[in-house]
């Protein structure tokens, strides 16, 4: 597995969390995220890094969107997308 980082488009609710609305992939393609499933921190496991993992739904797929260097109880603070790929 590789981890593939990616720009992510996100908005911020009232109370400071980030929302992912798309990412952009490393071609340049745009992929809408339609449903957030799960968020949590979480160490990835199949490549090395940790952060908030967001189970999401993009078309029919489920994957998991990692933002790496942050944690859930600080909101605030920057971070890196991922993607794990095989």
């Amino acid at each position: 597995m590789n981890k593939i980082y990616v720009k992510v488009l996100a908005e911020f609710d009232t109370e400071g969390k980030v929302i992912p609305k798309s990412i952009e992939w490393y071609n340049g393609k745009i992929y809408e995220i339609k449903k957030i499933l799960d968020v949590r921190n979480a160490v990835a496991l199949k490549t090395s890094g940790s952060g908030i993992r967001y189970t999401v739904k993009i078309g029919r797929q489920i994957t998991y969107l990692f933002c790496e260097g942050q944690n859930i109880s600080n909101h605030h603070s920057f971070c890196k997308w991922f993607v794990e790929a095989k």
